[in-house]
């Protein structure tokens, strides 16, 4: 399905990035496992996808730097010559209420999710470009869609890329390349596997399906954004939250 393909996921060393870089490995993609705090954690991520027969290599980039993505992306170019496939994935949280929220934990939160993202969409633009073809897609947030208490830089970080998602698609369309964002909702990660079960009731009490999501369902539909069978959909927001955007 993918074979052939380069594939760039950022923040690839676990949870959603992890899974979405095993399931474009998986279906041919070479993948670029990037990382910015856990070597080991990305390297695991490389060792899987080589023992399942793919083809992948961590590199580490704090994509929230300017210079430094810039840098990291050189090179990948320099050694894959292309990138087919960007996943915006890399993100923070620094949740607190409005009242008591510092200025750098805004700042963080906005640096890593959304400049994060625009980092890597304006370095690789002129290689989109250039080949006429490509997929972005950005890990938004259903707290982008809806808001969330606590998560004022959070949902304003991934309210951002649903803006960013929709600019940049538009730019794009008649160049080939396919721009979109995902929304997950409450999905089952290693963050979640902490709550409990009092805490767990209560978020599934908040979605219609009754039930976080999964790791597997994100992938999913990144796999398909990524194909060719989405060749005709770009600035969308897609939720996977178990109805929570009704």
């Amino acid at each position: 399905m993918l074979a052939g393909k380069v594939a760039l996921v950022t923040g690839a060393g676990r949870g959603i990035g992890k899974e979405i870089a095993l399931a474009l490995a998986a279906n041919g993609a070479t993948v670029i496992v990037n990382y910015n705090g856990s070597k080991e954690c990305a390297e695991e991520v490389v060792a899987k996808i080589v023992q399942n027969g793919g083809c992948a290599e961590a590199i580490q980039c704090n994509v929230s730097d300017f210079a430094a993505s810039e840098a990291f992306v050189k090179e990948v170019l320099d050694k894959y010559k292309k990138v087919d496939i960007l996943v915006n994935n890399a993100g923070v949280t620094r949740d607190n209420l409005i009242m008591r929220m510092t200025e750098e934990d805004y700042d963080i939160v906005l640096d890593t999710n959304l400049k994060g993202a625009f980092h890597m969409i304006r370095h690789l633009s002129r290689s989109f470009i250039k080949q006429r073809s490509g997929k972005i897609i950005n890990i938004s947030s259903v707290s982008g869609v809806l808001g969330n208490t606590g998560q004022s830089n959070y949902s304003a970080s991934k309210a951002g890329l649903i803006g960013l998602t929709k600019s940049v698609a538009r730019e794009f369309a008649s160049r080939g390349v396919n721009v979109n964002a995902v929304a997950p909702g409450f999905i089952d990660t290693d963050m979640t596997k902490g709550l409990t079960e009092d805490a767990k009731k209560a978020l599934n009490g908040m979605i219609p399906m009754g039930k976080m999501g999964s790791t597997k369902n994100i992938a999913d539909l990144v796999l398909f954004l990524a194909g060719e069978q989405s060749d005709y959909i770009t600035g969308q927001v897609i939720c996977v939250d178990g109805g929570m955007c009704i």
